[in-house]
């Protein structure tokens, strides 16, 4: 188990991973971070942060790699590419990939770094917002080697309200997909709601309120509800973006797996063809948009 003396390496200061990575130095982790645009260093330096020069120098100070970055692409980038995480590790280090990518693509990342220099893998992707990050409250879905993430427990739940391991390397990221399929179906399933009950004549502004504490009640329904039914889109709380992607990875898992999707399916259809006519970078509410015309 860590006794928070180690260094921590930290790859992927998106918002997501400013937001984990501050909560971090709010917990006095030694942490070390690198990005490939200095600029966005600047808040974590100020609040104590120490910057590698290069990714390399990162890994090897570290004890331990935390990575948090967009998609499978730029995971297999950071680690396996040019000076990446494999030139450079070893095998008393454990990488942590926060990121939300493929099983299988993390079952074969995670044989390759082993084989390469030794390192173990943990999968570790989050679910809940930059606000949840800021406040300690993330669900973390771990899978990995039982020991590893008895090991970083407690790392993990500085930044998590909740730490479940689901099984081994790989299995973090079939439950995240688990995750963003019932919240995309939720999501949708609401947006349908919100407009049937303007369409029928009702204050769709009370439904939130008024399902409150029954069995159709959920985070979604209070949180997306009211921004829907008024129509408010900012701040962005969850990406269209990053749900699109998560189900159209969820839809290509179980195909693989042998396991038929047709709800995801269909979300993830809906999704695409709300993007022809709204930029992913916008907040979920706006599929509330779909049933406008």
């Amino acid at each position: 188990m860590l006794d928070g003396d180690e260094v921590i390496g930290f790859v992927g200061l998106g918002r997501m991973g400013r937001a984990i990575a501050a909560r971090l130095l709010e917990a006095n982790r030694e942490l070390i971070v690198w990005s490939r645009s200095a600029q966005a260093c600047d808040a974590l330096l100020e609040r104590g942060a120490e910057m590698a020069d290069t990714l390399g120098e990162l890994v090897e100070r570290a004890d331990l790699v935390l990575l948090c970055l967009g998609d499978a692409a730029a995971v297999e980038d950071v680690v396996f590419g040019e000076d990446g995480v494999a030139a450079f590790g070893s095998d008393d280090q454990i990488l942590v990939d926060l990121s939300s990518i493929d099983p299988a693509q993390t079952r074969h990342f995670a044989r390759e770094l082993g084989q390469l220099c030794g390192m173990a893998w943990v999968d570790a992707p989050v679910a809940g917002d930059v606000q949840g990050a800021e406040e300690g409250e993330l669900i973390v879905l771990a899978g990995g080697h039982e020991d590893d993430i008895e090991r970083l427990r407690p790392l993990l739940e500085c930044i998590a309200r909740r730490v479940t391991r689901m099984g081994d390397t790989g299995a973090g990221q079939v439950a995240k997909l688990c995750h963003q399929m019932l919240a995309g179906a939720a999501a949708l399933a609401l947006a349908e709601t919100i407009a049937f009950a303007e369409r029928s004549g009702i204050d769709a502004e009370r439904l939130p309120e008024a399902l409150a504490d029954g069995y159709a009640d959920s985070l979604t329904v209070q949180v997306l509800g009211p921004r829907m039914a008024v129509r408010q889109f900012e701040p962005v709380i969850g990406r269209l973006g990053t749900l699109a992607q998560d189900l159209d990875t969820g839809v290509a898992s179980a195909r693989a797996a042998g396991a038929a999707v047709p709800f995801t399916a269909l979300a993830a259809q809906m999704l695409r063809q709300h993007a022809l006519r709204t930029p992913l970078n916008e907040d979920l509410a706006t599929l509330v948009e779909l049933y406008s015309e």
